[in-house]
Order: structure tokens, then sequence, then C-alpha cells
């Protein structure tokens, strides 16, 4: 009986490493970009400078891993998106790293306005600007057990990242 069972198991596929990775950079940053939308549309966190460029490198890790998935996963053309989506990850991370650190006073954030107006005259610039929610790069809006939002990021993506380059490496291992 437990022979029968070993067989049918041992016929299925299995996911391979460059597989695994390959769907990790498509739902690690779909993920992560889904919460932050949520949290800014939903829980009304509104996104600083700074956060901005964190969700800007998980649309590119995003849009290398959904041209990654055009192609099987073992093949060359496949494994560079998907370290290229792993990259990117990484460049959020390291992003957020430092955001976090902006909040906690360890660096010196942004001295300077960063308001940004869409377009049109002088005064609708300047209407667009004033209008604009006034987010600081240095202040946490939101802790979820002791860390903030930028921490978590940090800590998800670096993680995230780790485990796609050492799925990649162990695929090209096999």
């Amino acid at each position: 009986m437990a022979e029968a069972a070993l067989a049918r198991s041992a016929g299925r596929a299995q996911i391979g490493a460059a597989s695994f990775a390959r769907l990790i950079a498509l739902i690690l940053p779909a993920a992560l970009l889904v919460g932050a939308l949520g949290s800014q549309y939903v829980g009304r966190l509104y996104p600083c400078e700074m956060c901005w460029w964190q969700r800007y490198a998980h649309m590119v890790a995003l849009a290398m891993a959904l041209i990654a998935f055009t192609t099987r996963a073992n093949t060359p053309r496949s494994r560079a998106l998907t370290w290229l989506a792993a990259l990117a990850i990484a460049a959020s991370g390291a992003i957020a790293v430092y955001h976090a650190g902006v909040e906690a006073k360890i660096f010196e954030g942004f001295t300077t306005c960063t308001a940004l107006a869409r377009s049109g005259s002088a005064a609708d610039m300047l209407r667009q600007i004033t209008a604009a929610p006034l987010i600081r790069c240095d202040q946490v809006q939101f802790r979820f057990l002791g860390i903030s939002l930028a921490g978590w990021n940090a800590i998800i993506s670096l993680g995230g990242a780790a485990a796609i380059a050492a799925l990649l490496l162990k695929g090209r291992r096999a």
C-alpha cells in the first residue's frame, strides 16, 4: 500500500528551483504592491517620496517576472529576467533600509520639499502642490509589531531576493 502511494507521488511533476524562484519573483512584488495600495486607498496611509521609490522598484520586478513567464523557467532568458526581478526586489529592500533608518533618525532624510506637480500653468501647479498631503519621510505613519512599513518592506524584500537567488543558484547546480 505504501509502495503504491510512493509510486504515485514520484510520478507527479515537481516544481523545479528555477520555476519556484520565478514564481516568488512574481508573487512577492505583486503582494507588496497590493499591500501598499491597500494601505493607501483603504487605510489612508499616504506614501512619502521614499515609499514611491520602493514601489517603483517593485513595479520593475513585477514587469521582469511577468516577462520571465513568457518562456520555460530553465531557459537562459527566463533565468536572467528572474535575476533582474530579484535585483529590483533587493533594490526596493535597500531603499527600505535607508527609509527605516531615516524614520529612526539614523540617517538624514530630505531637507527640501518633495511634493510634485503634474502639469498645467504655474497657478495650477502651485494649487496641486499646496493641495497635496504633506507626508514626511522621517515620520512613521503605522507600525506593526513595532516595525514600520518601510522596515517590513526591507525584511520581506531582502529575504525574498535572497530566497530567489538561492533557488536560482540551486537550480543551476542541479
